[in-house]
């Protein structure tokens, strides 16, 4: 009796560990593990490595939200012109034509300074990075007309475009859709972003960040920003906020100074331009801002948040706004003042606040700023 229990035990362990052996081998072949996939191949996405998520006065935002990245859904359009304006660049002849992604990318990876990369007209799915430098005499231009369309394949995470420590680079024409960030320059100087169309970005549409000098964003139409999460679809960001200093720039203050943003068309669900504290001397000329998309959240109430130092902000337009047309602020002590006012038009369009918020105070408001719908000034008196 003994001898035929313990065989019949013997037995069924033999069976049970068949068993687990092949759900086992099931499983495995399910889940897959095969990494010859071209993927392996391709540069790493940028922004993909979660570093980095919406950007505002609230910091840095890697929370989820509900949305799918399957389809791309473009919103409304926008139909102001772009001005006119000074300082336009044109491309050169191409040295190297790119119609697909694959080569987008390997041209990217192999520029040298003079190169001139055109990108034909498509649509070139990826979020695409350069770390190579063109020089002042020699700057990289990339060129493309509104129907070369760079999707970042949604809007949830990574950046469309990322000039990443790469200087001197010239970005002309193309269309930017469908990424959380539209254009991140880390580190970069001498560089130009020109006459681009972005739109339909989870956050916001350029940002200049990490050490970012003499730069300038000049003659873009942006709109749509904001479809992730509005309270951080600002149009043209400049610098970082202090409370992710620690994280993009090694704990000191970014000083992404001298930058130019200029001639620009920009609806947005946050403000147009935010200029943050630790960036000076800066220059915010004859933009046109129209706020009827802002919301989300209620800081987003100026067409310009001015936090830095020295910034002349001057002949820019704008309509339509949730409180002020322009607002200053002090969020690091010495900061938000030394800045200038002057010859911009303004219609708060039933907004219920004025025409510059001069709330950091020390700042200069020229007289010459034409204001309907409300008072210039809030207290004191112009210059």
């Amino acid at each position: 009796m003994t001898t035929r229990i313990d065989v019949k035990f013997l037995v069924g362990l033999l069976v049970g560990a068949l068993l687990m052996a092949g759900l086992a081998f099931l499983l495995a072949g399910m889940n897959g593990d095969d990494s010859s996939g071209t993927s392996q191949n391709r540069p790493a996405a940028s922004g993909d490595d979660g570093q980095d998520g919406g950007q505002g006065d609230e910091g840095e935002d890697n929370g989820d939200d509900d949305r799918g990245d399957d389809v791309f859904t473009p919103g409304p359009g926008f139909d102001l012109p772009v001005p006119d304006g000074e300082g336009k660049i044109t491309c050169p002849s191409p040295t190297k034509t790119v119609s697909g992604t694959r080569e987008l990318e390997d041209a990217l990876r192999s520029a040298r300074p003079g190169d001139v990369i055109r990108m034909n007209a498509g649509t070139y799915e990826g979020k695409f990075v350069t770390t190579a430098s063109g020089t002042a005499q020699k700057p990289i231009f990339l060129c493309g007309g509104p129907d070369a369309v760079l999707d970042g394949g949604g809007i949830k995470k990574g950046y469309a475009f990322h000039l990443n420590k790469a200087a001197h680079w010239r970005l002309v024409g193309f269309t930017v859709r469908n990424s959380q960030k539209g254009v991140m320059a880390d580190t970069t100087t001498g560089s130009i972003v020109q006459g681009l169309t972005v739109h339909d970005i989870g956050d916001e549409a350029i940002h200049l960040r990490n050490f970012s000098t003499r730069n300038t964003v000049q003659y873009n139409k942006i709109y749509n920003t904001g479809k992730r999460r509005e309270k951080f679809g600002e149009g043209v960001y400049l610098g970082t906020a202090q409370s992710n200093w620690k994280q993009f720039s090694g704990g000191r203050v970014d000083n992404s100074d001298f930058n130019v943003v200029r001639g620009n068309v920009i609806r947005a669900t946050a403000e147009a331009i935010d200029i943050k504290e630790g960036t000076k001397g800066g220059r915010i000329v004859g933009n046109v801002f129209d706020g009827s998309a802002m919301g989300g959240d209620k800081v987003n109430d100026s067409w310009v948040d001015v936090k830095g130092n020295g910034y002349l902000i001057e002949g820019n337009r704008g309509t339509g706004t949730q409180e002020d047309g322009f607002q200053t602020h002090e969020i690091v002590n010495g900061w938000g003042t030394g800045n200038v006012f002057r010859r911009n038009i303004i219609d708060l369009a039933g907004g219920n606040g004025v025409g510059v918020n001069d709330t950091a105070g020390g700042n200069t408001i020229a007289c010459d700023n034409k204001v309907t719908g409300g008072p210039l000034l809030k207290k004191g008196s112009c210059a």
